[in-house]
Order: structure tokens, then C-alpha cells, then sequence
């Protein structure tokens, strides 16, 4: 083997080695910082400031079930669950509508309802309607969704009817349905 050769291979083994460092530290690097994650404080004075409009504002902002009319959403009928209001956790206080084609519960931006639970999967559970009927659904959780009703809990393991009333437990985040 010629010695050309030879630094040939050396230096393209040497270009592969740098590439799989540099691999690694992308890897890493999005491993330690990761997703940003906006929160509400920043995503509402981004809204009042103007930068963010209303319709991407809305989505992790404290909305009224009249707000929720105003915009076109639907509670689906006399007597069935409007929006979720929590109740327990680091958001108590916040009301957000229901969606007929489903409102998303987690951690994750993507969801309606951001959770800051660290107890609170990414994409922990969905709340949809189907028909007449509102259903509760765990998106396969680590810690699970409970259902509360007079101090027991009981996890969900299928789908699951709620109406009015309704408690429920994401982690350490209590959210009750209400009409």
C-alpha cells in the first residue's frame, strides 16, 4: 500500500471520528436544554405587547367560558361540561374551554392546557366529545389520570364518560369539569 493511500484513510478516519463527536454533543446538547418552553407570564406579555397574536395567545391563557362562545367554540348542549376549571396545583385558578374535537392536557407547548406539574407527562390525557357524550382518555401517562370523587381516586386505565362534576387528577394538578 502506497503511503497516499495510507494518509488517505487516515484522514477520512479522522473526519469520521470528528463527525460522530460532533453528533454526540448535538445529541447532548438537546438533551440539556431541550424544548423551550414558554411561560404564561412570558406568553402574556408577549400578547400584551403585541408580538404573539391572539389566536396562538389563547391557547395557554386564562379564558372564561363566555370568551370561549365569543370565539366559537361549543359547550355541546344543556348540561354537558363547558370548560375545565382547575382546581388544586400550580395553576388553581385557571378556566379553559372545552373542545368538541378535543382538549389536550400536558406538559407539552402543543397542549391546550400546559401543565407546570413535574408529576405531568408530556401528552398526559385528552378530553374529547364524541355524540352526545364527553370522554376522558390517558395518553399512557407515567404517574396516570385519576378520577376523584369523594376522596378516592381511582386511575384510569380505558376511556372514560365524565360530565359536569367531573374531578380529575394530572399529577398534582386537580381539574373539575363545569358546565
Amino acid at each position: 500500500m502506497s503511503e497516499l493511500t495510507v494518509t488517505i484513510l487516515r484522514l477520512g478516519l479522522l473526519a469520521a471520528l470528528w463527525f460522530f463527536v460532533f453528533s454526540i454533543m448535538t445529541v447532548l446538547r438537546s438533551d440539556l436544554y431541550g424544548t423551550r418552553i414558554v411561560t404564561r407570564r412570558e406568553a402574556r406579555s408577549a400578547r400584551q405587547r403585541g408580538a404573539v397574536p391572539a389566536a396562538v395567545g389563547a391557547r395557554g391563557a386564562v379564558a372564561s367560558p363566555q370568551t370561549a362562545n365569543r370565539r366559537g367554540w361549543r359547550a355541546g348542549g344543556k348540561g354537558a361540561p363547558a370548560y375545565l376549571a382547575v382546581t388544586a396545583g400550580p395553576l388553581i385558578g385557571t378556566t379553559l374551554p372545552l373542545r368538541e374535537q378535543g382538549t389536550l392536557i400536558g406538559r407539552n407547548p402543543e397542549c391546550a392546557l400546559v401543565l407546570d406539574d413535574d408529576y405531568a407527562s408530556g401528552r398526559h390525557a385528552k378530553i374529547y366529545r364524541e355524540g352526545d357524550q364527553w370522554f376522558v382518555e390517558d395518553l399512557g401517562s407515567t404517574n396516570g389520570t385519576f378520577l376523584v370523587s369523594s376522596g378516592s381516586q381511582q386511575r384510569l386505565s380505558a376511556v372514560t364518560p365524565v360530565g359536569p362534576g367531573t374531578t380529575l387528577r394530572f399529577g398534582k394538578t386537580v381539574v373539575e369539569l363545569r358546565s
